[in-house]
């Protein structure tokens, strides 16, 4: 190791083992725009600090002659870029985390990508980071990625700013250039909140005040990088804070005791303290607190453990466990700051998935109230948000969670967004506050439910989903259906799509938003409608899969059953019986589904007729053969 010799007696060991158990730990990250040097500080910071073995020195110094940008120098981001696109490219693309430590302080540092696609990368790393070193080329200053980068520190609560003014050797390392650039990014700072922040110039190429002040830049008498990293106060909020605990796992201590396994994210806890269980609230008090190397007196923020109550009570994985004395609230709608991280636009009122801490749950956002320029911090209309963009939004649970506002607890204020199709995080979002409607508006109990209304109706209550092109024979088999049902006694009800937009729908356009809430408003008329225990016929293009897998979550299981009115678009176009297909190919309609707006078949329709070869008749009799097995009508 170019760190020097080990300890070589069992003493000097024993000492080297407490000093480093007794070293803070400080988590930053660096960011910034492309090509400013980030990879290059983090390798300069390794080498500086003698993390780097001879071996690795050797490959650095093979691989800075192959593929490095120094010509006979070593390039340091090489220390860091690992993929082989990186090196090829000279850009960072994925989250390089490297640790290293120095006699004063142990350090993890994640050097995030500058270019604009992978904001995402920054903000996954920015949601633990205590501190950001924000790196500026001295010869561009500011730009639109630094202030975006600089905001979502803000956003994120990063309570430590380091800005790092770099490639001072490239402008003569000129004074004059550093405090403007400094003079810029305090004005930018103190409007986006950020007020703890120290600016250091630098080369990070030549080490320039890395770990050693420059003689290159007598003018300037401040810390060096390293000393500033090494005596920056973090403060460690969450350990102070009342206990929380996000449950993983329901698991068994012993035979006859179960245990609530999770890690504490803020506080501690002891045996017999007060606890709750939210969001259902039930209390008990601690009994054990059980790790593999044997029970605790204490736990604190970090640890992993499962816990054991005293009392049994109902809990499952994505409930909190709390401090009795001081628990979170709980709501179901929320403002919310929201970063946009996918190539597919947001989609106000479609359902998506929210993840926030163990809990996963279903969100819809709204249309935004506003987003944010980010170079001039402007709040300005907005109907969507696009990849990278930054904006305030209405968001709704689908049940009560329990939530502490951002600025309070990253854990239970902090959230990712999820497509319920593909799997993707596609956003980030930051509670602020629960609306006050969540707080007053409770359910309601009534005397008189949906099994009853179904025994007096007769029948089980069903949903009956048409889905399909203009055009394929939605309606005309819906009403074949209906009438069938109707001849045997049964309580039904057609909702068809062009019906309902005369008046329950009428504000609605043919936009993509318009279509979702469309969607939306009609599978709750029809899930209010099947409680009341009757069969509703929905005919509707329903063109997104998202909003149709909505409509079904609604129900309970066995209840909903979605019929795939399937036809050629040719065939479809050809019957046009609306003259609709007509006037979209003249450019008359715009947003019409098979011809500029997708239309998204269903994966596992429980019935799917084929009207290009059955006449409407013998695809009404597919749907009610399918019916009587699920004993909604009966087969006798």
């Amino acid at each position: 190791m170019r760190s020097g010799p080990r300890p070589a007696t069992a003493s000097q060991l024993e000492e080297y083992l407490r000093t480093t158990e007794q070293q803070t730990h400080l988590r930053f990250i660096t960011c910034g725009s492309v090509d400013d040097g980030k990879s290059t500080l983090i390798g300069r910071l390794l080498y500086d600090s003698k993390q780097v073995t001879e071996d690795h020195l050797a490959s650095l110094t093979a691989d800075s002659r192959t593929v490095g940008t120094q010509g006979d120098h070593l390039d340091f981001a090489l220390l860091v870029d690992g993929l082989a696109a990186e090196r090829e490219q000279g850009i960072t693309i994925d989250i390089a985390y490297r640790f290293f430590s120095t006699p004063q302080r142990k350090f993890v540092v994640a050097d995030t990508p500058g270019h604009e696609q992978y904001t995402r990368n920054m903000i996954t790393a920015a949601s633990r980071a205590d501190l950001a070193v924000l790196l500026v080329d001295a010869r561009h200053g500011l730009l639109t990625q630094t202030r975006r980068h600089a905001y979502l520190a803000s956003l994120f609560r990063i309570p430590e700013i380091i800005l790092a003014v770099n490639k001072l050797d490239l402008v003569g390392y000129s004074k004059e250039v550093f405090d403007a650039i400094e003079k810029d990014f305090r004005v930018f700072a103190a409007q986006v909140g950020l007020e703890s922040t120290v600016c250091i110039p630098v080369s990070a190429l030549h080490g320039d005040n890395i770990t050693e002040l420059s003689h290159n830049m007598p003018w300037y008498s401040g810390p060096t990088l390293i000393a500033q990293l090494e005596t920056v106060k973090v403060q460690d909020l969450v350990r102070d804070a009342p206990m929380r605990m996000p449950v993983q796992l329901i698991n068994r201590v012993e035979p006859s005791v179960r245990g609530l396994a999770g890690t504490i994210t803020a506080g501690s806890v002891r045996p017999g303290d007060p606890v709750q269980v939210l969001p259902s609230g039930q209390a008990s008090t601690v009994g054990r607190l059980v790790t593999f190397d044997g029970d605790l007196d204490e736990a604190v923020t970090g640890q992993s453990l499962t816990v054991t109550l005293s009392r049994e009570i109902d809990v499952g994985r994505g409930d909190v466990l709390v401090a009795a004395v001081s628990p979170p609230r709980i709501a179901d709608q929320f403002e919310a700051h929201i970063v946009w991280m996918d190539s597919n636009h947001l989609a106000p009122g479609r359902s998506y998935l929210m993840k926030i801490g163990s809990l996963v749950a279903g969100i819809t956002v709204a249309r935004p109230k506003y987003k944010v320029n980010i170079n001039t911090l402007e709040h300005t209309a907005a109907t969507t948000l696009v990849m990278n963009e930054i904006g305030v939004c209405n968001v709704r649970v689908d049940r009560m969670i329990p939530y502490e506002p951002y600025v309070e607890s990253r854990d239970m204020g902090g959230f990712i967004i999820i497509d319920r199709l593909t799997n993707d995080t596609v956003g980030a979002g930051l509670l602020h506050f629960a609306l006050r409607r969540s707080d007053n508006v409770q359910w309601q109990k009534v005397a008189i439910d949906k099994l009853q209304r179904s025994v007096l109706n007769g029948h089980s209550p069903c949903v009956v989903w048409f889905t399909g092109l203009s055009g394929a024979g939605k309606s005309t088999i819906a009403n074949i259906v209906e009438l069938s049902l109707h001849d045997v006694g049964r309580h039904t009800y057609l909702l068809d799509g062009d019906n309902l937009r005369h008046g329950l729908n009428k504000d609605l356009g043919f936009t993509e938003a318009d279509r979702i809430e469309n969607i939306r408003r009609v599978a709750e008329v029809a899930a209010l409608m099947a409680d009341a225990g009757l069969i509703v016929l929905v005919a509707l293009i329903s063109p997104y899969r998202a909003e149709r897998r909505l409509a079904r979550e609604l129900l309970s299981k066995g209840e909903f059953c979605e019929v795939f009115v399937d036809s050629t678009l040719a065939v479809a176009e050809r019957r046009d019986p609306k003259g609709l297909y007509r006037k979209a190919r003249l450019g008359q309609l715009v947003n019409f589904t098979g011809v500029d707006s997708p239309y998204e078949a269903p994966e596992s329709p429980e019935v799917r007729v084929d009207t290009s070869t059955l006449t409407p008749v013998e695809a009404a009799e597919a749907v009610l053969k399918h019916l009587r097995s699920m004993a909604v009508v009966s087969s006798g």
